[in-house]
C-alpha cells in the first residue's frame, strides 16, 4: 500500500474506495455547513465577532506566544466553544498550561519522535467518517505490549493524532468519536495505569483538548477492565460519563451506533482487507513534520523572554 500525493502535494492513501488523507480544505458541503450553524452557533456575523474578542483577550497575555493574526488557528479552538470567545480563551490557557506541566508527555511532539505507536498499529485513524461525519479514533489493547511501546509513547502518539485531527475544519464541525478495543488486555498493561496518570489524561481530556469529543466506543472488554475503569472513573465528570458505550463482544449494539461501512470487519463492519499497516499512516503525518514543529513552538514562555 503506496502513499500518493494529489495535485497540492498532499500524501493520501487509497483504501478500498476510501482515500484516506489530512483534510484541510475550508467546509463547502451544505451538511457541514448547516450543523456549524445549528451546532455550534456559526455565523459569519459570530466567527468576526469571536475572532476579534480572542484576539483582544490574546493580546492581553503577553507570556502566552501564539500566531494571534492566524484565523485557522483561532478557528480551531472557537469552534469546540461554539464562538463563545472567554471560553475559547480558557481552553487555550489550559491547553498551553498543560503542556508546560507535563513536559515528558508533550515535548517535542512531532511524528520523527512518535513512531513506536503507530508502527505497531495500536492507534489507527478509521475512514470514512462515521455517519454523522466524526473522525474515528481506533486505539487496541491487543497490540500494545508495554516491553515494546510504554504508556508515555502511546499517550504521546494519540495526543499527535489528535493535533493531526484537530486542524480539519470537518473535524472541528463534527468531531471525533474514540473505539478502545480491549481485547487481550492484561494486568501488566493495567498496572502501567496509576491515578495520577489517569487524572492527568481525563483532564486532558476535559478541560485542554480543543476538540469534540462525541463518544467512547468500548469493545472486547474482558472482566479485567473493570479494574482499570476503576482508576480513571473517579476524574470523569457526568458529560464525559454519559458519552462512554460498553458493547462487550455484540456487534449489533456497535453498529446501532457506527455504521457498518466506517467499520472494519473485526468489529463487525465492511472495511476492506488489508488493513492500512500502521507505519504508512506514520509516513503520512512524517509529510507534515515541519507543521507540527511550528505547533512545538508556541506556548508560555518565562517572564525574562517577554518583550
Amino acid at each position: 500500500m503506496d502513499i500518493q500525493l494529489d495535485a497540492n502535494g498532499t500524501p493520501f492513501v487509497v483504501w478500498g474506495n476510501n482515500r484516506i488523507q489530512l483534510e484541510k480544505d475550508p467546509i463547502t458541503e451544505k451538511c457541514y455547513i448547516e450543523k456549524a450553524e445549528k451546532e455550534l452557533r456559526e455565523t459569519p456575523e459570530n466567527v468576526e465577532a469571536a475572532l476579534t474578542e480572542l484576539r483582544i483577550l490574546l493580546k492581553g497575555e503577553p507570556s502566552l506566544v501564539l500566531p494571534i493574526d492566524n484565523d485557522e488557528f483561532l478557528m480551531k479552538f472557537l469552534r469546540p466553544c461554539k464562538f463563545y470567545s472567554e471560553s475559547a480563551f480558557k481552553r487555550i490557557q489550559a491547553y498551553y498550561k498543560y503542556r508546560k506541566t507535563f513536559v515528558e508527555y508533550t515535548r517535542d511532539l512531532v511524528p520523527s519522535t512518535v513512531r513506536s505507536a503507530f508502527e505497531y498499529s495500536i492507534i489507527s485513524f478509521l475512514s470514512p467518517r462515521d455517519q454523522h461525519g466524526r473522525r474515528i479514533l481506533l486505539v487496541e489493547s491487543e497490540r500494545w505490549n508495554p516491553r515494546e511501546v510504554s504508556l508515555q509513547e502511546v499517550f504521546r502518539g494519540v495526543q499527535l493524532g489528535l493535533e493531526a485531527a484537530m486542524v480539519e475544519p470537518k473535524t472541528q464541525v463534527s468531531g471525533v468519536i474514540t473505539i478502545l478495543d480491549m481485547k487481550g488486555l492484561t494486568l501488566a498493561q493495567i498496572m502501567q495505569m496509576t491515578p495520577s496518570f489517569a487524572k492527568m489524561v481525563i483532564d486532558w481530556i476535559q478541560d485542554c483538548i480543543p476538540i469534540r469529543l462525541k463518544a467512547v466506543h468500548i469493545v472486547n472488554q474482558p472482566y479485567l477492565f473493570n479494574m482499570l475503569f476503576a482508576i480513571f472513573k473517579p476524574f470523569m465528570r457526568e458529560k464525559l460519563r454519559s458519552r462512554i458505550f460498553f458493547h462487550g463482544t455484540d456487534r449489533q449494539s456497535l453498529l446501532s451506533q457506527i455504521h457498518a461501512d466506517a467499520l472494519r470487519k473485526r468489529h463487525g463492519g465492511i472495511l476492506p482487507d488489508p488493513e492500512i499497516p500502521g507505519e504508512v499512516v506514520w509516513k503520512m503525518m512524517m509529510h507534515y513534520e515541519d507543521n507540527f514543529r511550528a505547533k512545538n513552538s508556541y506556548g508560555y514562555v518565562t517572564n525574562n523572554n517577554v518583550k
